[in-house]
């Protein structure tokens, strides 16, 4: 069996190694209503879209129900609804903005199956190119993200919100 190392989640994983802030990072984000601050490119009745800030990607988005729940089967029908709806505004944008090939789209239900935050579902959408893997972590432990989030980020902003 192959196998893919990345050693640049290392910093992600330190993060959530530490001593936590009270209570969940998504409802915290939620409530706060400071989206600049938080990367929120969107707020929906049900659902919101975030930027990831340890992405795979630069672009690496993720969708967050409101609902407080770590159980896909504890969503609503409209819950499942504005998450796929948003989903494929995000997915407009991030082709519109960036051009990738391709899309990563899920969920990880779990700590063992990945999910750093388990207690709050939310589902990751993550642009791809060709060869969008390289070197830098392997040698370095350096993920290469080719563009700043704040740029991405305003650049997504705007675009999310044209799909309305």
């Amino acid at each position: 069996m192959k196998r893919l190392y990345s050693p640049w989640r290392s910093q992600y994983i330190a993060t959530f190694s530490k001593p936590k802030k009270a209570g969940c990072l998504f409802c915290r984000i939620a409530k706060v209503k400071n989206d600049q601050k938080n990367f929120v490119l969107t707020r929906g009745k049900l659902c919101y879209a975030v930027m990831n800030l340890y992405p795979y990607n630069s672009g690496h988005v993720m969708v967050v129900p409101y609902k407080h729940t770590s159980k896909f089967e504890a969503l609503s029908e409209e819950e499942y609804t504005e998450v796929m709806q948003l989903t494929a505004r995000l997915k407009k944008a991030l082709e519109k903005v960036s051009h990738p090939q391709g899309f990563n789209f899920g969920g990880n239900f779990g700590r063992v199956a990945g999910a750093g935050i388990d207690k709050h579902i939310h589902f990751h959408l993550v642009p791809r190119w060709n060869g969008d893997t390289n070197f830098m972590p392997v040698l370095s432990d350096t993920k290469m993200i080719s563009e700043d989030m704040r740029k991405t980020w305003k650049k997504l902003r705007k675009e999310v919100g044209k799909g309305k």
